[in-house]
């Protein structure tokens, strides 16, 4: 019961019923990342004529999190290439960097110095700072 008043009601749970009924009806599975995130399209690549070109979606493994979505994925579901890392082999690029969960919002989230949530207290002013005046 839990598991259906969670997918009835939360969008952030994996897919809603609308998402899985769309899915069912017009997507076209094309691959799983490491993730275990799963990406459709429109089936045959069909172009949608609301949008212009083809529907591309990803249902997440969990708690939707954008930052789960690998670079060469990334790249298909927003259209900069046209071949799903499925069908062609990705060479990683030097500057990706592995997935880090977003922590915003968690105990463990950068918290900089100066801010009320930080640890220990505020560094008192050090007189480097003057007031702006208007010139009259």
């Amino acid at each position: 019961m839990k598991t259906f008043l969670l997918r009835f009601f939360t969008w952030w749970n994996g897919q809603t019923f609308g998402t899985q009924f769309w899915t069912w009806r017009y997507g076209e599975f094309v691959g799983e990342d490491e993730f275990g995130n799963r990406y459709f399209r429109t089936t045959g690549g069909k172009i949608d004529p609301t949008v212009g070109f083809e529907r591309r979606w990803v249902i997440y493994n969990g708690v939707a999190e954008a930052s789960t979505v690998p670079p060469s994925w990334h790249g298909w579901l927003h259209h900069t290439v046209d071949v799903p890392p499925t069908q062609e082999r990705v060479t990683p690029r030097p500057w990706w960097k592995p997935h880090r969960p977003n922590l915003t919002g968690t105990p463990r989230a950068h918290r900089p110095t100066g801010s009320i949530l930080a640890q220990g207290r505020r560094p008192k002013a050090t007189g480097d700072y003057k007031a702006w005046t208007p010139d009259r």
